[in-house]
């Protein structure tokens, strides 16, 4: 029997292509027709098959073999209907050498790669799972590893981070993440020589994926500013990193090795008044103005948070503006009798007097006698008053009587008859007498 000269081009084609050595596919091809003829009729227990690789020839050879499985006799039993069933059986083992060879291959080309960066296309996407096409693998991220609110549209390169090389029966599993701290610290990298040749060190970071990032940089030059290398020019180096995580700021700050300064420059862009560290060295006061506490904690303390996490000191922020003093409690008032208690008699006699009171004095057409008394004096003396009057007085009183009349309005009076009949001198009276004595 022999294997057909296309199979054997196809052979080294995938050699070619695939990295899969001929031997290593006619080894599994021959260990596959060892099986297939222990199943044919009349088969011996025992049997070996050979594969000429430079001619194709295929040869089974039947085996006998003693108690302690050493082989006593050997004879060729080349089954004649064996083609059929080779092709069949070449071609289930062909297809399984390259889905094993291909997982192997992938296994050793990320195998130990675990924190470097991989780019990959987006294949589907769910709430459990996003798949990258790496190229020549697959990358599996889960929903706890994108970023939030994060939509990866089909087609769309994105990098990632390979967080984990899963070694399963299936295949290996590369398992990759977008919401890692270090995918920062390698999406900075890429933009930052000084990072690679160690002149500048990330020496913290912390993140909220989606959001904010923080991250401390220090420098082994004392002539390299670390925070301007990681920035660029006018912002350029971490804006391409602002753009891969699709809009999250990034803020880069510098690192102390004092821990007040250190802290005050965590709390950036805030400008911090001073910084107070507990006495159990895990806690830290910070004093700001009135004006920059907000500022300091950041939206829903997202800057605090991130500033804790960064130094490892839990961070109290206060003003420097003193406490207002609080309010003095009013007095509260007596309570009044309790509900379903009759009142004292005191408190009876009380209420009695001043409905008494209240119903004398709104009693109309009522006046008392006192008032009466005092009506009557006042009217007397207004008698009394009107005939001690002098004529040129009672006149002047006759015509302020008069203008007052006619501005009141309500309850019109003749003021000027009745001053003029009672009070005023008779004139009339006078001239009739001189006339008489003529």
């Amino acid at each position: 029997m022999k294997i057909d000269f296309q199979v054997m081009e196809a052979l080294e084609m995938l050699e070619r292509e695939r990295g899969i050595p001929v031997e290593t596919i006619l080894d599994a091809l021959a260990n596959a027709l060892v099986s297939a003829y222990k199943r044919s009729p009349g088969a011996a227990e025992e049997a070996r098959v050979t594969i000429d690789a430079d001619g194709g020839d295929i040869f089974v050879y039947a085996q006998e073999l003693d108690e302690d499985g050493n082989v006593v006799r050997e004879w060729e039993d080349t089954p004649t209907d064996f083609g059929r069933i080779a092709a069949q059986t070449a071609k289930q083992v062909i297809f399984q050498r390259l889905r094993e060879a291909k997982r192997d291959q992938v296994f050793e080309l990320y195998e130990g790669r675990e924190g470097d960066l991989v780019t990959g296309m987006a294949q589907s996407h769910d709430n459990r799972y996003t798949i990258l096409d790496l190229g020549n693998a697959e990358a599996m991220m889960p929903g706890s590893e994108r970023i939030p609110y994060e939509r990866l549209e089909r087609g769309t390169r994105v990098k990632a981070l390979i967080l984990e090389i899963r070694g399963e029966s299936k295949g290996p599993q590369i398992v990759v993440s977008r919401s890692h701290p270090d995918f920062v610290r390698r999406l900075l990298e890429l933009e930052v020589p000084e990072l690679l040749d160690g002149t500048v060190e990330i020496r913290a970071i912390a993140r909220e994926p989606g959001h904010r990032t923080k991250i401390a940089v220090s420098s082994n030059d004392p002539n390299v500013d670390p925070k301007g290398a990681c920035v660029g020019a006018r912002g350029s180096r971490v804006r391409q990193v602002v753009n891969e995580l699709r809009g999250e700021k990034v803020d880069v700050v510098q690192w102390r090795e004092d821990v007040h300064q250190f802290i005050a420059e965590a709390l950036g862009p805030t400008k911090v008044r001073e910084v107070q560290i507990e006495e159990d060295g895990e806690a830290a006061v910070v004093i700001v103005s009135d004006h920059q506490l907000s500022l300091a904690i950041g939206k829903e303390g997202q800057n605090a948070r991130l500033a804790a996490r960064l130094t490892g000191y839990r961070i109290d922020i206060r003003s420097d503006k003193p406490p207002e003093p609080e309010p003095e409690p009013e007095p509260e008032p007596e309570p009044d009798a309790a509900e379903g208690e009759e009142p004292g008699e005191e408190a009876v006699d009380a209420q009695a007097q001043e409905l008494a009171a209240d119903a004398e004095t709104d009693a109309p057409g009522e006046i008392s006698e006192a008032q009466a008394e005092a009506l009557s004096e006042d009217e007397t003396q207004e008698v009394a008053d009107s005939d001690s009057m002098e004529p040129e007085e009672a006149e002047s009183e006759i015509a302020g009587s008069e203008e007052s009349g006619s501005e009141d309005e309500a309850g019109e009076v003749d003021l000027t008859e009745a001053g003029t009949t009672d009070n005023a001198p008779d004139d009339s009276a006078e001239t009739n007498d001189e006339d008489e004595t003529e």
